[in-house]
């Protein structure tokens, strides 16, 4: 176990992380965030495994943020401690010398877009679909454009970001968020992990390296700044309005 909600298990040169936290949809509470940490960690220093897939259980990937970690706290507070842990967590798996994929077979939601976006290789089923809903709760998707922006294409980015609506597999991978919408999403995880397992350590990370330079140096120049401003929109009146409405299960006030 890499904690009590990831499990963590290696099959051959595969490590498995599975999010399993099915009861607040997979949503990225401090415990699930430390337990993505450690089974990268774990599967950094195995000398058998050549890459990690990010899995997970029930029919959502990540539902982003764990608002109800910050019920009771000051919002900005709360929200600028959550968005370093959650940048942090990004940059980790950007940073993983291993190949990150993206096993994903049901919903994706604001911060778990960011995952998404900062995995390697990222492969969808039939029965995923994706929003950023931020903009809905009062706030914006900050500190997820690090991993999000450099891979969507900038129309989709704009339509997506303002609208807040949901789209398909088919149509992440037609605007760079998804590597691949698959009928099977096991068997083609299956398919590139065969291939993943040709590569050498040292080839697989090198190669990484190039891929994810520019992220990481948009990780230095913006990180800090987009945090500031996540902590800022959250705690804002728009914000408390908006997460109030989330937990209460309503329409803000400022629908009609």
């Amino acid at each position: 176990m890499a904690g009590d909600v990831v499990d963590y298990a290696v099959d051959g040169p595969v490590a498995r992380l599975t999010l399993n936290s099915p009861h607040n949809r997979n949503a990225m509470s401090s415990a699930l965030i430390r337990g993505v940490h450690d089974g990268l960690r774990r599967a950094v220093v195995d000398p058998a495994v050549r890459t990690v897939v990010l899995g997970h259980t029930g029919n959502t990937f990540c539902a982003g943020a764990d608002l109800s970690e910050t019920a009771g706290a000051d919002p900005g507070t709360a929200m600028a401690a959550r968005t370093l842990e959650m940048i942090a967590l990004l940059r980790a798996v950007v940073e993983c010398p291993l190949p990150v994929i993206a096993a994903v077979d049901g919903h994706v939601r604001a911060g778990g877009m960011g995952l998404v976006g900062a995995c390697d290789i990222a492969i969808a089923g039939p029965r995923s679909t994706f929003a950023l809903t931020e903009v809905r709760i009062g706030v914006a998707p900050a500190m997820i454009s690090l991993t999000l922006l450099p891979k969507l294409a900038p129309r989709a980015a704009a339509r997506y970001y303002l609208t807040g609506e949901t789209f398909n597999a088919d149509r992440a991978a037609e605007i760079g968020l998804l590597t691949e919408a698959a009928d099977d999403v096991e068997a083609a995880v299956d398919a590139v992990t065969a291939e993943l397992a040709k590569g050498s350590p040292q080839g697989l990370a090198a190669s990484k390296a190039f891929t994810t330079a520019a992220v990481l140096a948009g990780f230095d120049r913006d990180a800090e700044r987009l945090a500031a401003e996540s902590a800022r929109l959250f705690d804002s009146a728009e914000a408390r309005e908006g997460m109030a409405a989330f937990l209460q299960k309503r329409p803000p006030r400022w629908v009609g």
